[in-house]
């Protein structure tokens, strides 16, 4: 199914005075602009209005119904009209664009609305088209994420929590007990997933503490997870690894299945952690890159944050990307099993993030990468990136979003910030100051 998106065309009467000047033709300008936009979202479903009264946008809205698009743009062809107003109040999810000199000033009046009334829009006013495209594509982040299931495989009762931080989204919980995991493990093919472990072990840059047969149970772990997610239909799963391994109900932990799935452009997640489970999803459907959850080490006198976990993907840049060096070790707090070491590319901008549906909040900080820590303390991929440590210690906020935060490759700062504003969240920009913010 593709993503549904109404384009409303705000105009003039043809005779009155007004920029971009008299008799401005709309409907030209809505043709090149629906034209421009199918060219470059080919996955996405347009259909266009050109109205000329607050009321025809209201009979608009009311027209759709239950039938409304995933998502409305208005692109600003007139002034004056109000009609963007209109669709940012009673419409959602909303974008409005400008068309430089046609509609300036009503973007203008419609920013100062949505920051005074706090109106879940994003606004781009700029003279590259692609800043539009990629604006329109977060539609098509939030449908998909409306439509995935994320396969929560863990004993204890379904968390109410956990349902509260997937409503706002639409995205569905889909639950399995480690009875049922098990037997997807009991039923794994040996001879694939032999393969699977000589194929880490070849390609790892070495192995220190697991042995062959405990690399092979992971990559039955891996097996069992990859055909519990087909079954399930699910797009991302989550495992309550520590609690499930240390309790004896998992034969394997889930780490080098993660690193695998990731791998492959699917999302596997530690820990049954929703909220980060979501945001690796979102940042996979964003970017077309996995990412990774980390336990941050903050060092403000290095000015350093150090991205801590025993899960790590070693294909960053998306699966057709380049990969980087891994190391197959134990898990780190116990010494058993097996987990990864990514050693990540450096000198590279990183975007990190952390959402908490439940309260509407979104944190997001950037950083440059700029070490692989070896230290056997702690988890064991250490990923080092520069930023101002002290402000994102003073801003991280323990208690809205916990310790773990969901890293990236890319900087995508404003795309993330933009989808939070479009889910109505307040965005808390952990490396900036609040006088800078």
């Amino acid at each position: 199914m593709k993503t549904r998106v109404k384009v409303v065309f705000p105009a003039n009467r043809s005779d009155r005075p007004s920029w971009p000047y008299m008799d401005y033709d709309v409907e030209r300008k809505s043709q090149e602009v629906l034209g421009k936009l199918q060219d470059h979202l080919p996955e996405v479903e347009f259909s266009a209005s050109i109205l000329q009264s607050t009321q025809e946008a209201e009979e608009l809205i009311e027209q759709e119904g239950t039938a409304q698009p995933d998502g409305y743009l208005v692109f600003m062809t007139a002034m004056w009209t109000r009609i963007e107003q209109v669709l940012a109040r009673q419409a959602h999810p909303v974008l409005i664009a400008d068309d430089l000199y046609a509609g300036s000033g009503g973007i203008l009046s419609a920013q100062s609305v949505v920051q005074k009334e706090r109106l879940p829009v994003v606004t781009v006013a700029s003279s590259d088209f692609r800043d539009t495209v990629e604006a329109v594509r977060l539609f098509d982040v939030m449908r998909r994420l409306r439509e995935a299931r994320i396969l929560v495989v863990a004993d204890h009762d379904r968390s109410r929590s956990d349902e509260e931080a997937v409503e706002p989204l639409g995205t569905t919980l889909v639950w399995m007990d480690s009875d049922t995991l098990r037997r997807y493990y009991d039923d794994a093919d040996e001879d694939e997933a032999r393969r699977y472990q000589q194929r880490w072990t070849n390609e790892a840059l070495k192995v220190v503490e697991p042995g062959a047969e405990e690399i092979l149970r992971s990559a039955r772990m891996y097996l069992a997870l990859r055909t519990a997610m087909e079954e399930q239909e699910a797009d991302a799963v989550t495992v309550d690894c520590l609690g499930l391994y240390y309790g004896g109900k998992l034969p394997a932990y889930p780490c080098l299945g993660f690193f695998q799935l990731n791998n492959e452009g699917s999302t596997g997640v530690c820990e049954a952690d929703v909220d980060s489970t979501l945001c690796q999803l979102m940042l996979r459907y964003l970017t077309g890159r996995p990412a990774y959850v980390s336990d941050p080490v903050i060092d403000t006198a290095s000015r350093q944050i150090v991205y801590a976990h025993c899960v790590a993907t070693n294909r960053v840049f998306g699966p057709d990307g380049i990969s980087n060096p891994f190391i197959i070790r134990s898990h780190a707090e116990d010494g058993k099993g097996a987990s990864v070491q990514s050693l990540m590319p450096l000198g590279e901008t990183v975007t990190t993030i952390k959402m908490n549906p439940r309260e509407n909040a979104f944190a997001v900080h950037n950083a440059r990468t700029v070490a692989n820590v070896h230290d056997d303390k702690g988890c064991r991929t250490k990923l080092a990136a520069e930023v101002d440590a002290r402000t994102v210690m003073d801003n991280y906020h323990y208690d809205l979003f916990g310790w773990h935060r969901v890293t990236c490759y890319g900087d995508y700062r404003e795309a993330c910030t933009n989808l939070a504003k479009l889910y109505g969240m307040k965005i808390h920009q952990e490396d900036l100051r609040e006088a800078d913010a």
